[in-house]
């Protein structure tokens, strides 16, 4: 009987689901591939259909999903090919997976990943807009399935590593005084302020030290991706957003650090591989080889640190607020964002725009608490609605 542990990839086409198959591979005999999804790559995911076998399949584009279907009967695969939300719900939630990496970026990811949580899985958490958007209701389903939720963000992964045993997701520990956030600045760090205004699509992507997606790269730069990891710690951890800090370290080494009431502080330290998150994730509590190098202290350079100057990340400002109002704020941020991130990269506004549209949206809604996960995609769509239309005329 094959007792390896049956693995869903949800984003399978993307940096996050990649690096998960490969050190799924690694671990052939500890691990097998259940059931990988795309958004609307097709091509990339029968290529990775070829290589892993997996019982099923799931496109979220129904055309495309169609497209692979044909696919995979010319080439003779045995996978059952699904389509759309309904599909990605059934594989995180199916009764012969047991451990859900779920990488689906933005808003899309949210149902399956609190499908996974409900019915009881390992939820390897990369889909941070589950908690931005829904955090009450994915911890409520996360406490109700008895899952076991491990963050793989490398920065709540370090705070998940650096935290005392016996950790809980949502429950503060009494030991901690506070958490640290590092980021590294992204491609924009020093640049003259004037300058951000013609700043590229191709530029904004360029990471100095992450291999990532288009739209979590743009996200870097803004610094936009450290204000929703703000917001999904303080689920994770059952902290306020007044005891979590961000700090610059562009040398991305430091991944995050955890402050004790005693003064002590733990970081957790590593070359910038997404592998070691996703390694972790995966055997946790035991520990298992990733494919990262060895981190080099003495060959490196120096650790830096600094405060993050908020005129040149407005976003990073936004974001915060948000984290301190609560109600839906941190719903409207994110769709906000998505949409103005999108425009941007399709090259319909400047790089500066990204920020004045969210503020524009968030001035617009009054934010009251969710009453239920309904509530929360009418909010979703609302202010992607509003987003749209203060950039109809762009």
């Amino acid at each position: 009987m094959d007792e390896r542990q049956r693995v869903t990839v949800l984003g399978a086409t993307g940096s996050i689901g990649e690096n998960t198959l490969d050190v799924i591979a690694r671990h052939a005999g500890r691990y097998r591939v259940f059931a990988l999804s795309c958004g609307s790559r097709w091509r990339e995911l029968l290529a990775q259909c070829r290589v892993h076998a997996p019982e099923y399949a799931v496109v979220a584009d129904h055309a495309a999903a169609t497209e692979l279907r044909a696919a995979v009967r010319a080439e003779g695969l045995r996978v059952e090919v699904l389509a759309g939300e309904a599909g990605l719900v059934e594989i995180a939630a199916h009764p012969d997976t047991d451990i859900v990496m779920a990488a689906i970026v933005g808003a899309a990811g949210l149902m399956p990943t609190i499908s996974a949580a409900r019915a009881g899985k390992r939820v390897l958490l990369a889909n941070k807009e589950a908690l931005v958007m829904a955090g009450r209701f994915f911890m409520d389903a996360v406490r109700e399935g008895n899952a076991a939720l491990l963050p793989i963000d490398s920065e709540h992964n370090a705070i998940f590593q650096c935290l005392p045993g016996g950790y809980r997701a949502g429950q503060a520990s009494p030991a901690v005084r506070r958490l640290l956030l590092t980021a590294s600045g992204g491609p924009f760090r020093s640049c003259p302020l004037a300058d951000l205004e013609h700043v590229t699509p191709a530029q904004a992507v360029a990471h100095p030290n992450w291999v990532m997606g288009r739209k979590i790269s743009v996200d870097s730069a803004t610094m936009m991706n450290k204000g929703l990891e703000l917001i999904e710690a303080c689920w994770l951890f059952g902290m306020p957003s007044s005891r979590i800090e961000v700090l610059i370290h562009p040398q991305s080494v430091v991944h995050s650090l955890v402050e004790f009431v005693d003064g002590s502080v733990l970081a957790q330290l590593g070359n910038p591989d997404m592998r070691v998150p996703i390694a972790c994730g995966l055997s946790w509590p035991e520990r298992i080889e990733s494919g990262a190098g060895t981190l080099d202290l003495v060959a490196g350079a120096s650790l830096a640190f600094e405060a993050p100057d908020l005129a040149r990340f407005p976003c990073l400002a936004i974001a915060m607020d948000a984290a301190r109002a609560g109600g839906c704020a941190a719903v409207v941020l994110n769709a906000a964002n998505e949409i103005a991130v999108q425009a941007f990269l399709d090259g319909r506004i400047g790089f500066t725009r990204i920020a004045s549209t969210i503020a524009g949206v968030l001035d617009s809604l009054g934010c009251t608490e969710p009453e239920s996960l309904e509530h929360v995609k009418a909010m979703d769509l609302e202010a992607r609605a509003i987003a749209q239309r203060l950039l109809k005329n762009v």
